[in-house]
């Protein structure tokens, strides 16, 4: 089954509705120039009063390990490592999100099994920046010169099919409810990432829209 990742989340009623509906993974967007920007402290105060609510029973994951509430996700575009390092720690996030243009070696720093990378795939030469990084999963986006994701874009899914080569995949850019069983079916990620296709407005999540992806997918 495709795991479903949420990710610009900025508030608790958003999260506590993906905790409900089953969402595998939730992503905290600690960039301060994203539309869906927020602080650690914010996030921090999010997990915990989601802790507090209580877990779900453990489901069967795909490219998240199974676990009793989604993974924590925090997204960065090319912060400094030790800031990264203590969002980390002080967030307890599983995974961290790396958007920009880290290199190998920065992203070395961190337990491949912890690192998601972003690559928005402008054509195939791209391909070859994939075996380069030791990750965990490589999240394909639609590719934009001068924004770093949630641009609400397609990916061209013919490059995140050959991408598969290299690593797991999260498909994300312009992921929704009209378009997510196309995907799913042509392009076979292990998991979805779906950000300004579940919105009413940047960082405001629809509940039903999460509901109808969450639906979708599991259908297939």
């Amino acid at each position: 089954m495709v795991a479903i990742k949420v990710c610009g989340i900025t508030r608790l009623e958003d999260a506590l509705a993906c905790l409900s509906l089953g969402v595998d993974a939730i992503g905290f967007i600690f960039y301060p120039q994203s539309l869906r920007f927020i602080t650690p402290e914010e996030a921090k105060k999010i997990i915990h009063e989601m802790e507090k609510v209580g877990f779900l029973s453990p489901r069967e994951r795909n490219i998240f390990s199974s676990r009793r509430r989604p993974a924590i996700c925090g997204v960065f575009v090319n912060e400094d490592i030790k800031k990264v390092e203590a969002v980390m720690s002080f967030c307890g996030l599983d995974f961290v999100q790396f958007h920009g243009t880290e290199s190998p070696q920065y992203v070395k720093v961190f337990p491949p099994s912890k690192v998601i990378k972003n690559f928005p795939l402008h054509n195939r030469e791209d391909l070859s920046l994939l075996p380069l990084y030791l990750i965990h999963a490589a999240l394909i986006d639609a590719y934009h010169p001068h924004l770093f994701g949630g641009t609400g874009t397609k990916a061209d899914w013919d490059l995140a099919r050959e991408a598969k080569k290299y690593h797991p995949i999260i498909l994300s850019g312009g992921i929704k409810a009209e378009n997510v069983s196309n995907a799913i079916h042509i392009v076979a990620p292990e998991a979805i990432d779906v950000n300004s296709g579940v919105e009413i407005s940047p960082g405001v999540k629809d509940k039903k829209k999460i509901e109808e992806i969450v639906t979708l997918a599991k259908e297939l």
